[in-house]
């Protein structure tokens, strides 16, 4: 499976794609729709978990920017594995796997909501389809989700400029990179890649993670 999100991979019937041309097609009607307007898309897992607190008032334009595209990103996530829950359709390791894992993603939102107080972004609304109400494509879109992160983390996570928010950053590659690992060996039996092919991974820029993104159309509204 690709490293960045794939709307061909979890959307065979198109249902994905009319919602991204309901959306619209442009980055800046993106970054509208999603409550974000600049900085670097960092990723996520456990976000900040050593961080207590953050003055914002000393922090850079840049570096807050960076806290609300993770935000997004974690209220994504966190709605993703959610629903799945909701709908009730999980079974087994995958059961496990999203009710640990979605607990991890609430927590980040809440934290994250927290430490932006006022500058916080408004969570977008979202449509998953049938991916969290069938089990493989719950699965292949938490791969996908998973990975994009790491990819996101490593290559936007060196622009932040605040040295406390770059040391709690370093902890998200690992948390991120586990639930990646984890996800891609509950798939081992279908095919899917090991949870370690690699011993380097890349990264990506933020348009690339801004289009990979976009390209799933979860983002309605």
């Amino acid at each position: 499976m690709s490293e960045l999100l794939k709307l061909e991979e979890i959307d065979q019937d198109g249902a994905l794609r009319e919602a991204v041309e309901e959306v619209g097609a442009t980055r800046s009607d993106f970054l509208r729709k999603t409550a974000v307007g600049g900085g670097a898309l960092l990723g996520t897992g456990a976000f900040l978990g050593a961080m207590p607190g953050i003055a914002l008032g000393a922090t850079p334009a840049s570096d807050i920017a960076i806290l609300n595209f993770a935000l997004t990103l974690e209220y994504l996530e966190a709605a993703f594995y959610t629903d799945a829950l909701k709908k009730g359709r999980l079974t087994g390791e995958a059961l496990k796997f999203a009710q640990v894992v979605g607990g991890h993603e609430r927590a980040h939102v809440a934290f994250l909501k927290g430490a932006l107080g006022s500058k916080a972004g408004a969570r977008p609304r979202f449509n998953f389809r049938d991916t969290t109400s069938d089990q493989g494509k719950f699965l292949a879109t938490a791969t996908v989700l998973e990975d994009t992160g790491v990819l996101a983390y490593a290559g936007q996570g060196p622009l932040i400029k605040t040295k406390a928010i770059v040391k709690a950053a370093l902890s998200v590659l690992t948390v991120e990179a586990r639930h990646a690992a984890w996800v891609r060996d509950i798939r081992g039996n279908g095919g899917a890649p090991s949870p370690a092919p690699k011993a380097f991974d890349g990264a990506r820029t933020k348009r690339q993670i801004l289009a990979a993104v976009k390209s799933t159309g979860f983002i309605v509204g």
